[in-house]
């Protein structure tokens, strides 16, 4: 097919904080200079910021690095945090607060904000179009473009109005290619166009396997009694007992809202356990019930982060592009923080692609001197010094592991000198389910704990329901040939908005997907023991579509 195209020098694939950073570093190098750069970013949510899910807390520096004047922009940072409360939940009533003087270094938060991320993805997309960039919300890219050497030439947005036999309905609008000088790729976590440049560029050689968690998160609004803003708490242990690991948040922003949840690191076995309960469950913990009390909810959604640190972060360039941010894995997992370090991995990238454009060095090239600059800023220091920390829970569990990461961090100052790794991807980790008897979970009270439809209804989730589905199966035969009878198909359960389900077909099981009720969190993807799932971009536009998160 002929389509139509653009040209650019530079395609950013993901308006988040990376992407976003990207532009605007770029902008700021083309006014310097004097010489104009095209600048595009494409964003398949229905806006920008309707993709973005996190905690958040925010280390500022960055952004004084990218827009020293950001106060007077108008940045929203508006809590600072006031006080830390670290607590080990020993059981469903029973926890024990955390002197400060025992908990690592990088769980202070001293000089921080509590933000929204997707608030401030918004509010640098006004900063990037005002400098010229061209961003597009509503338009996925489905596909890598090659030149014919196999460098990457740029994307292909991907048509709009094709039903759900492949053929194209009333309305079908081709899709454009946009062709790049060089193409940057921050798509957040697990994207699928990174996973297949990993794979084809083999850019994860030598590096452990990308380690995931799934995290929640509900906004909520409390009364004002119960209101107490900047205050931030993390816990470790209950409900995650079971074969499983992480910890849980709660922050209190500004205008009476509270955001509380659970993350669940995905290296779990037992194949019974469903995360999203788990949150519903930590909900009940008394720490955090008596910051809800008499509150109400506002939004729910869920997200896999990438964890893994730098002993998992694969090489960032590849022939006619670069990748960064949470696609390649810059989150710092000792700090439980991303948006900074996506930040900066974006601005690194500006810098050298900016290098190279006003260079005249041709497109398509592989900017191998983007790991040097890498390896020379604070974000590889940052990285360096908390590589240890997710591999010390995993081998360790929690209070071991918390113990090896109190002397690493605060004895060693992050250098200890050992090396920890985690060489088996999540999905291997899962057991039979006969290794572990079923968990019975707790019907939803409708006060503090809820049920996975009424919370996808709060994501405000949406698909044009005539398309391809976009969760595609490798062989459809292994969900209940192979799943159902060996880990029950845990689908039903690791999916955190109830999009797979076994029913009954004329007296034999049949697996069920449900795409329409997908909010992008890719858990399916990583997770699936048989590695069965791909996901990929469904039509533009669709999917979750977050306020404020």
């Amino acid at each position: 097919m002929e389509r139509e195209f653009m040209e650019f020098d530079v395609v950013i694939v993901g308006a988040g904080p990376a992407g976003l950073a990207t532009a605007c570093r770029l902008m700021q190098i083309s006014r310097d200079s004097g010489k104009e750069l095209t600048v595009c970013v494409v964003e398949k949510g229905s806006e920008v910021g309707a993709h973005i899910l996190s905690g958040a807390v925010f280390e500022p520096k960055v952004l004084t690095e990218l827009f020293p004047d950001w106060q007077e922009r108008g940045a929203p940072l508006h809590t600072p945090v006031s006080h830390d409360e670290i607590y080990l939940f020993k059981s469903e009533s029973d926890s024990k607060l955390m002197p400060e003087s025992l908990t690592p270094r990088s769980m202070h938060n001293q000089g921080n904000y509590i933000i929204s991320v997707g608030n401030l993805c918004r509010w640098l997309a006004e900063q990037a179009e005002e400098m010229g960039v061209e961003i597009f919300p509503g338009f996925a890219a489905s596909e890598m473009l090659y030149h014919e050497d196999g460098s990457v030439k740029g994307i292909l947005i991907g048509d709009m109005g094709i039903g759900a036999d492949g053929q194209p309905k009333d309305g079908h609008m081709p899709g454009m290619e946009l062709h790049a000088k060089y193409t940057v790729l921050s798509e957040g976590c697990h994207g699928h166009l990174g996973k297949q440049l990993i794979e084809q560029f083999h850019l994860d050689n030598g590096k452990s396997p990308q380690h995931y968690g799934l995290g929640f998160k509900e906004l909520w609004t409390v009364p004002d009694e119960l209101h107490q803003p900047g205050k931030v708490v993390h816990s470790g242990g209950w409900p995650l007992n079971q074969g499983a690991s992480g910890g849980g948040f709660l922050y209190h922003l500004e205008n009476n809202q509270v955001v509380v949840g659970l993350i669940v690191d995905l290296n779990y076995s037992n194949p019974h356990l469903s995360p999203f309960d788990e949150f519903q469950r930590f909900k009940t913990h008394p720490v955090i019930a008596t910051n809800l009390a008499g509150g109400e909810r506002v939004t729910y959604g869920a997200r896999a982060i990438a964890k893994g640190g730098l002993n998992s972060l694969p090489k960032m360039s590849f022939p006619g592009g670069l990748m960064i941010g949470c696609d390649a894995g810059t989150l710092n997992f000792a700090k439980i923080k991303g948006t900074h370090t996506a930040i900066k991995s974006g601005m690194l990238a500006a810098d050298t692609l900016g290098e190279a454009l006003m260079a005249g060095v041709e497109g398509g090239k592989d900017l191998n001197c983007f790991q040097d600059r890498f390896e020379q800023s604070w974000l590889h220091e940052e990285l360096y010094r908390s590589r240890n920390f997710g591999p010390a829970m995993h081998k360790f569990g929690t209070l071991l592991g918390g113990a090896f990461n109190y002397v690493d961090q605060n004895w060693f100052g992050g250098k200890f000198p050992v090396t920890l790794r985690d060489d088996k991807p999540d999905y291997a980790q899962m057991a039979a389910a006969s290794d572990y008897p079923k968990i019975e979970y707790p019907k939803p009270d409708g006060k503090l704990t809820f049920d996975k439809l009424s919370s996808v209804y709060l994501s405000n989730t949406y698909h044009e329901e005539d398309q391809p589905c976009h969760l595609k199966l490798t062989d459809p035969n292994i969900p209940v040939q192979v799943n159902l009878i060996k880990y029950d198909e845990p689908a039903q359960r690791y999916c955190p908005a109830g999009v797979y389900e076994i029913v009954e077909d004329e007296g034999q099981p049949k697996f069920v997907i449900n795409s329409q009720n997908c909010i992008h969190c890719k858990t399916c993807d990583i997770k699936d023991p048989s590695q069965n799932i791909t996901w990929v971009t469904p039509e533009g536009g669709g999917g979750p579509n977050y306020p404020n998160m």
